[in-house]
C-alpha cells in the first residue's frame, strides 16, 4: 500500500506541474453569488459518501478511477504508472464507476 501512495503522490505532483490553470471569466447572469445552505449540505454529504464509496474499493480499482477521473491521467500513464496493461486499467476504471454508481444510487435517488 505504502509504494501505491508514493506512486499516487508523485502522479499528482507531476500533474500539478504540467498542468497550467486557466481561470476564464463566468458571465455575471450565470455566476452564483451564494449557495443555498441545503445545496451546500447536499455537496457534503455526497462527498463524504463518495469518500466512503472509494474506500470499499479494491486499492487498484480505487487508484484508477481517481487517476483517471480527478486527476485527468490518460489510461496508458496510468498502467505505466501501477504497472498493468492498459486494458486492465480500462477495466478497473469501469467495474469501479460500475460500484461507485451503484454505492451511490439510494443518495442520489434520494437529492432528486
Amino acid at each position: 500500500p505504502w509504494l501505491l501512495r508514493i506512486v499516487l503522490n508523485s502522479a499528482r505532483d507531476l500533474r500539478r506541474r504540467r498542468i497550467v490553470r486557466r481561470t476564464e471569466a463566468v458571465p455575471e447572469s450565470q455566476a452564483s453569488t451564494t449557495a443555498s445552505p441545503e445545496r451546500e449540505t447536499e455537496r457534503a454529504l455526497l462527498r463524504e459518501r463518495l469518500a466512503t464509496a472509494l474506500a470499499t474499493l479494491p486499492e487498484r480499482q480505487r487508484l484508477a478511477v481517481t487517476l483517471f477521473d480527478a486527476e485527468g491521467y490518460p489510461h496508458a500513464e496510468i498502467a505505466a504508472m501501477l504497472g498493468v496493461p492498459e486494458g486492465t486499467v480500462r477495466s478497473d476504471v469501469f467495474h469501479a464507476r460500475r460500484a461507485l454508481r451503484k454505492e451511490l444510487a439510494p443518495f442520489l435517488e434520494e437529492v432528486r
